[in-house]
């Protein structure tokens, strides 16, 4: 039986593909929403799909700096920026908010038609505190600090409730400050709390009060749910608990063993037990999307290399047991492996958001994460430092971005598009797709070979198929075994205009090797139909 997957009207991104939202809300809210096979972020009631690039650190802290950044982040193709807002330009002093920055940042991505994803740096950045305001870093014996080598280090501890009450107030002022001036305008999409947060240096904290808490039994809550998720818990996490005999109750060592595992899960349990609260507070002022980003552990890195405790694959469990008011667990993907790391934070409910990546690479990883991964958001980092507008991933954002409604609605549909990174390593990549086993590979023509291709392609009709990217060619094989004699009918070069192809040059010459195969070639970003035809 030959199944055809292709698209369906443009209306429905409108109208939804039996939608679910994820939790109950204010439904002209930027929000998630479950519609089809993937999550989507909806955006005035339309589906969304973020083309962003995240500021440097202290980018954002100055309205003068940022005035001839904003018309050139537009220049490149961002439809979204992820800009920092910290907890010491807030609340300089205690109890007294200053939002004149927050305005000004809004005012000037208004300007340009952007919209803000606001990183709140507050009591951790990069598993160090140094973005708190000078009064909380001045009192240690209000707000704690982590203890290593029997020494007082500049990280909060995260087991100090007065420290998260603190935060969370700044955080849900920010918030319902947001509220008061943006709740129309929909200019802020969604909301980074905190910034990879973890204990660096060792493995966990060595306080008193942390040695203390390590010794006592591991929280109910936490054991309830390794029990009532087993089959679907992290293979590493279970392989762990299982090893030291599955226990319903016991300390951190008894139930995950003497080990610095042991001590990044307590860890992690302390971290997300704090980020939830600060998210909670801020969602009951203003309930937008959010989530937490995580510096990946690199392979053969020990907790404490990385930030112990952050929401690494194998404790996102843990940080799911802790609490409901994070929407989303993001990587920080600057790591090789692309594909390997982006699923194995796609699952479980979790969809793909890439709140800072290497701008390199990101022309190529992106077709990859929209096609293939359903990303929601796509964000390299230190965006502005960029100088070049007519950049690789500006192309690449410029053919996404015109081809983002066909996109947003075939990632509802489960295997009607794919997306693929190829290199000297990695020459090819099959799938099965409308009746075919489509073949891709690095192009070659004429005795050249390109190094480099990426791309993505969606089933669009029966024997129709829409392809962008470069650097590649694909060939079909019809699935059914005794399928008539397959050719290319036509190739056409072309673009969306207002949810509407419009054809360009037609490509039967040299540009589809007159005939016997559908390239794109290494020159350029372009976006193609092919149609094809059968005979006896």
């Amino acid at each position: 039986m030959r199944i055809q997957i292709y698209s369906l009207p443009i209306l429905s991104l409108v109208l939804g593909l039996g939608t679910a939202p994820l939790f109950a809300q204010n439904v002209g809210l930027p929000h998630l929403e479950k519609r089809g096979a993937a999550t989507q972020f909806i955006v005035d009631g339309k589906p969304y799909l973020m083309l962003a690039g995240e500021l440097s650190n202290s980018a954002s802290s100055s309205l003068d700096h940022m005035k001839p950044v904003w018309p050139r982040l537009a220049a490149m193709g961002l439809n979204t920026v992820l800009t920092p807002v910290s907890w010491e330009l807030i609340e300089p002093t205690e109890g007294s908010y200053d939002f004149a920055l927050v305005d000004g940042l809004l005012a000037q991505a208004r300007e340009q038609h952007l919209h803000i994803v606001f990183l709140w740096l507050a009591s951790w950045k990069n598993g160090m505190s140094s973005y708190p305001p000078v009064w909380v870093k001045r009192d240690t014996k209000r707000f704690p600090r982590v203890i290593l080598g029997g020494s007082e280090v500049e990280i909060l501890s995260p087991a100090a409730a007065q420290t998260q009450q603190a935060d969370g107030r700044a955080f849900a002022a920010l918030m319902k400050h947001i509220k008061e001036v943006d709740s129309s305008a929909h200019t802020v999409l969604a909301m980074q709390v905190e910034n990879e947060v973890g204990v660096l240096g060792d493995s966990r904290d060595r306080s008193e009060a942390a040695n203390k808490a390590f010794a006592s039994p591991v929280p109910s809550a936490l054991t309830a749910y390794l029990q009532a998720h087993r089959d679907s818990l992290d293979p590493e996490l279970r392989a762990l608990w299982e090893a030291n005999g599955a226990k319903a109750a016991g300390t951190w060592t008894e139930l995950f063993g003497d080990t610095v595992r042991a001590d990044e899960i307590f860890m992690a349990w302390r971290y997300a037990r704090f980020v939830h609260g600060v998210a909670a507070q801020g969602k009951a002022a203003y309930n937008l999307p959010m989530y937490v980003n995580t510096w990946l552990a690199e392979a053969n890195a020990k907790p404490g290399d990385y930030p112990s405790g952050g929401p690494q694959p194998r404790v996102l469990d843990v940080w799911k047991a802790a609490g409901s008011a994070l929407d989303i667990y993001a990587p920080d993907l600057y790591a090789s492996d692309f594909a390997g790391w982006s699923n194995r934070y796609h699952r479980d409910g979790n969809p793909l958001f890439i709140p800072e990546t290497n701008s390199v690479t990101g022309a190529a990883n992106v077709f990859y994460a929209v096609g293939e991964q359903n990303v929601l958001c796509f964000s390299p980092f230190a965006i502005e430092r960029s100088r070049d507008e007519k950049s690789d991933l500006t192309d690449s954002y410029n053919a996404i971005a015109k081809l983002a409604p066909l996109v947003l609605e075939h990632q509802q549909i489960a295997g009607s598009m794919h997306g693929f990174v190829l290199d000297k390593n990695h020459t090819q990549v099959d799938f099965t797709m409308n009746g075919y086993t489509i073949h891709v590979t690095l192009d070659e023509i004429f005795g050249h070979s390109a190094q480099s291709g990426y791309g993505l392609i969606a089933a669009t009709g029966p024997d129709e198929f829409l392809g962008a990217g470069k650097g590649f060619r694909v060939s079909f094989t019809p699935l059914a075994a005794n399928a008539p004699k397959l050719g290319i009918a036509a190739v056409e070069e072309g673009s969306f205009e207002d949810g509407k192809w419009v054809p360009g040059m037609r490509l039967n010459g040299d540009e589809n090797d007159q005939g016997r195969g559908w390239r794109f070639s290494s020159w350029q970003v372009s976006t193609e139909k092919v149609t094809l035809y059968h005979f006896e």
